[in-house]
């Protein structure tokens, strides 16, 4: 196409400032380029929802490339086809001489072709005496080569979306699945916890599921069903873990009740040792020299007990849900992090410290929730507490109630978790 050149339809179709644009973008192809014409509409095809074309319209455009001479399109083979309609209806499948008009004029207005009208608008080519084409009237591809580059992009990224879309729904089934099949087993084994409210949860998130879905309703849909998910492993994983406790706790019993109490066994008979005073046994097994015994070191040293020593082993009984959740849900608490900003679980536990302070929660129950729950989710609730505002008349009693349910399996930060989120309308702030 020659620089600057503007060509108008024939007849009564108008000009239009979008087929101007295709003009110049058609001017703009690189000295040099080639694109093999197949793998060109391939990638058409699948970027066909971005282009805005229709799959009939493909079938035009596939009938057209037919008549392109070589099977890479480049501006030395020249960038013209002028089939006639009836030649175009053929390749096209039959298609009606009226519906291939309408397609004809979608290609256009997407900016894949343009039409170059002759004077009495039929299409032909003009040559020379050496039989090469000199001037042709129909049917111009250089938009194709043009806009090469975009189209190739386009069809990279419907791809990627359309595998994300997959990965995602294969991985929201599996997440029914083990969410179905978790509270089954839990009603089946009588295992304490609110399953009847899970239950109904559940039910909910699969009713919202659309029928067809796009990527951003199914992510957030997976996100809640996952948080589900954690909250039911976690109540089955602390109710296995108590069984275990029990378990141990009665052999320690029994092995106490047949023990002799008068019995003076010892690890090694033949040493003696004074009173106030313990064996050293070597690496070797054998008795070294006697020390005198200390009395134990408080495990905080000078400032008492670290939280979470009350109970070593219920601090992880709870696992911690993913931070950015927690500031999804609780987005309050971010002001009161280092600087405004919370960027990791230090920084929650840092800024839960003080609203815990100006809740009025007292240190105590504090420390009585990181040994209960673990200090990640104790900062989770003191979290949600603050999220809540006045709807807690005493967030230090509520604090203690929640430790004390969590001990017995029958509390689950989930549920408030998802709750928050829905409250807030699903709205994203990043942690700083």
């Amino acid at each position: 196409m020659e620089s600057g050149y503007v060509t108008t339809p024939f007849g009564r179709r108008p000009m239009s400032l979008g087929m101007l644009a295709s003009q110049q973008l058609a001017e703009t192809i690189e000295p040099g380029m080639k694109r093999s014409k197949w793998k060109l509409f391939r990638a058409i095809c699948e970027a066909r929802p971005a282009l805005g074309v229709t799959d009939r319209a493909l079938t035009v455009l596939d009938a057209l490339l037919t008549f392109y001479p070589d099977d890479e399109i480049s501006e030395e083979k020249g960038l013209i086809v002028f089939p006639s309609n009836a030649q175009l209806s053929l390749r096209a499948r039959g298609m009606t001489p009226a519906t291939l008009r309408r397609h004809l004029a979608v290609l256009v207005d997407a900016g894949l072709i343009l039409r170059k009208d002759s004077p009495n608008g039929k299409r032909y080519a003009r040559r020379d005496r050496a039989g090469a084409i000199g001037e042709a009237f129909g049917f111009s591809v250089a938009p194709l080569l043009a806009r090469a580059v975009e189209i190739e992009n386009l069809a990279a990224q419907a791809i990627a979306d359309r595998e994300l879309l997959r990965a995602t729904r294969e991985r929201l089934t599996v997440c029914r699945r083990d969410i179905s099949k978790l509270i089954s087993a839990a009603i089946d084994e009588a295992v304490p916890g609110n399953w009847e409210q899970m239950t109904m949860m559940f039910r909910d998130l699969v009713a919202r599921i659309p029928r067809v879905a796009g990527i951003e309703d199914l992510v957030s849909l997976l996100d809640e069903m996952g948080l589900l998910r954690d909250e039911a492993i976690n109540l089955l994983e602390s109710h296995i873990k108590r069984g275990k406790m029990d378990a141990n706790e009665s052999q320690i019993e029994r092995h106490k009740q047949n023990s002799n109490p008068d019995s003076n066994y010892e690890l090694e008979p033949s040493f003696e040792t004074k009173q106030g005073e313990k064996a050293v046994i070597t690496n070797d097994g054998m008795a070294g020299q006697p020390y005198a015994q200390k009395p134990p070191r408080s495990s905080a040293g000078l400032g008492g007990e670290m939280p979470g020593a009350a109970n070593p082993a219920a601090g992880h009984s709870l696992k911690s849900f993913p931070l950015g959740l927690v500031l999804q849900a609780c987005p309050a608490i971010l002001d009161y992090g280092p600087g405004g900003a919370i960027g990791n679980w230090r920084d929650l536990m840092s800024a839960a410290v003080v609203v815990r302070s100006m809740l009025g929660v007292s240190p105590s129950a504090y420390e009585e929730a990181c040994a209960g729950m673990g200090p990640e989710n104790a900062a989770t609730v003191i979290a949600c507490i603050l999220e809540k505002g006045g709807h807690i008349n005493s967030p230090g009693g509520y604090l203690r109630d929640l430790t004390r349910r969590t001990e017995r399996g029958e509390f689950a930060i989930g549920p408030m978790l998802m709750a928050l989120v829905r409250a807030n309308g699903g709205v994203r702030r990043y942690a700083g």
